[in-house]
């Protein structure tokens, strides 16, 4: 499937930046995602802003055309060296740097390849342009290894308190200084795409969350392919926070009723994942075994597709901040 204006294909980055308090930073880095060299671009848009104040950390999720998606993201990233000092930094969501995480997804039309060679790309131009910063890649931007990002963060120590880890790093940085506190390492690196989907339960025992967390996380025998979770402490409750991967499923082609996994195309290969609705039933249950109830989920961003249609449609209309158009979420 090409994108809708003529030659021009599409890929997604959702940048986690460690900050949501401060509403007008979290914005003036996105509208800097959408300028070069102080002039609008015209082919990128920020689609979806989500601010959680709890976690004190923001996913802008921005489109660009592969080839302006680089300068797009540095951009942004500048602006939040900037902006966020991550000496007073708070906040119950671990992290290691004003911009934390850079995963850069494709879209229908694009290989998971060239994602990765626009990551490294960003790498590269990132580590010119902030002095003392450093990256670490992962994924198909990590070259030859292909490290994934779970290993990654065990490698880094990444949830471990920010402020022990300028000891604890057990591995270099692939790019920029090593141990140049208070720039530790952001994560840059590409996949298929990944969703975000938090349940809450009722309860206050983290103990409790991480024993359900564990027990979804799809890496294990029977559970749910491609979920990787983790519990965390939110306004005296506990929250399994799931990171939900696609998987190639050459079987699928297209979501339907009858299948249980959100499927879509990426240049003929076939990837599915699951759906938020089964990831909660599957929480809902094994809380229940417990005695525990739950109290929501929150979906972040989009479905892979969702994601595609509302990117093409931005670009295609030159609509930069069309997450205006029906809202970011600042919780």
């Amino acid at each position: 499937m090409s994108s809708s204006r003529p030659g021009l294909c599409l890929a997604a980055c959702l940048l986690n930046i460690s900050e949501a308090g401060r509403k007008y930073v979290v914005e003036n880095i996105a509208r800097a995602a959408l300028e070069e060299n102080a002039q609008k671009h015209p082919e990128a848009s920020v689609l979806s802003i989500f601010s959680d104040q709890n976690y004190n950390r923001s996913v802008i999720a921005t489109a660009a055309s592969v080839d302006k998606l680089g300068s797009s993201v540095l951009a942004a990233w500048v602006e939040a060296f900037q902006s966020i000092n991550m000496e007073v930094q708070e906040g119950i969501h671990p992290c290691l740097e004003a911009v934390d995480l850079i995963p850069v997804y494709p879209l229908p039309g694009v290989g998971v390849e060239e994602c990765g060679a626009v990551a490294r790309r960003i790498t590269e131009n990132l580590v010119l342009c902030v002095p003392g910063c450093s990256v670490s890649l992962f994924g198909e931007a990590d070259l030859p290894e292909k490290c994934s990002l779970v290993q990654r963060r065990k490698q880094l120590v990444w949830f471990t308190r920010k402020k022990k880890k300028k000891y604890l790093t057990k591995r270099r940085c692939d790019r920029g200084r090593n141990g140049s506190w208070p720039h530790n390492s952001s994560g840059v690196g590409t996949s298929p795409y990944v969703m975000n989907c938090n349940v809450t339960i009722d309860f206050q025992d983290l103990t409790a969350g991480k024993k359900i967390a564990s027990v979804i996380w799809g890496s294990n025998a029977n559970r749910l392919k491609g979920v990787q979770a983790m519990a965390f402490p939110r306004d005296g409750k506990i929250e399994i926070a799931c990171n939900v991967g696609s998987f190639e499923h050459q079987e699928a082609r297209e979501t339907s009723e009858d299948s249980p996994y959100l499927a879509y195309s990426v240049l003929g290969n076939h990837f599915s994942s699951m759906p938020p609705h089964y990831i909660e039933a599957q929480v809902q249950k094994l809380a229940s075994f417990r005695g525990i109830g739950t109290i929501g989920r929150e979906f972040v961003g989009f479905t892979p597709q969702e994601c595609k249609n509302c990117a093409d449609y931005a670009v295609k209309e030159s609509i930069g901040e069309i997450w205006k158009k029906w809202g970011g979420v600042f919780m």
